[in-house]
């Protein structure tokens, strides 16, 4: 089992933890970091995206943030962050190399597989510089691949693909460069 925080509305733990699956069935507020991986291609910048396996308890199928993942109670933004990158994508990264470029909050509720998701996130949001190689963790992803970040911005907008993903965050990234 996976225990998380419970978190105040700014994200700070209110001393309470819960089980993941009770977070998502209750709603309960909980935190999360999330990575965006960039890199300068010519004269663009692109974005890594990752497909969500099929498997997943939540938005599978769906196109993604290069790296995101539930906070273990106990555990800080960027620690957890730099955990997600080496099991998600083999990337292995330091704690300097991560650029905080904002807080993204999220409240919705879904059916995925039958079952009730609610989720409620507090969530910390990074950018990385990143131009190597990836070793995929296959029972969380099945695919990455760059786009540049105004045609992601472009199929966000316009529902262009599967994803999950907020367009706010794309405005970080775009106020951060």
């Amino acid at each position: 089992m996976e225990y998380l925080d419970i978190v105040d509305e700014e994200g700070n733990p209110t001393g309470e933890i819960i089980e993941r699956t009770v977070a998502h069935q209750k709603g309960i507020r909980h935190r999360t970091s999330h990575v965006w991986i960039l890199r300068k291609n010519k004269d663009t910048i692109e974005v890594l995206m990752q497909k969500r396996s099929l498997n997943k308890d939540s938005y599978p199928g769906c196109y993604d943030i290069s790296s995101a993942g539930h906070i273990p109670a106990g555990c800080s933004y960027k620690d957890s962050a730099l955990r997600e990158l080496k099991e998600e994508l083999g990337v292995q990264a330091k704690k300097e190399d991560l650029h905080f470029i904002g807080i993204s909050y999220s409240d919705s509720y879904h059916i995925f597989h039958g079952q009730p998701f609610h989720n409620v996130q507090v969530s910390r949001v990074y950018a990385l510089w990143y131009d190597g190689d990836f070793v995929l963790q296959e029972e969380e992803l099945s695919e990455v691949c760059w786009i540049g970040l105004d045609e992601c911005i472009e199929k966000v907008k316009n529902n262009g693909f599967k994803h999950c993903i907020k367009l706010s965050e794309l405005q970080m990234i775009k106020d951060y460069l």
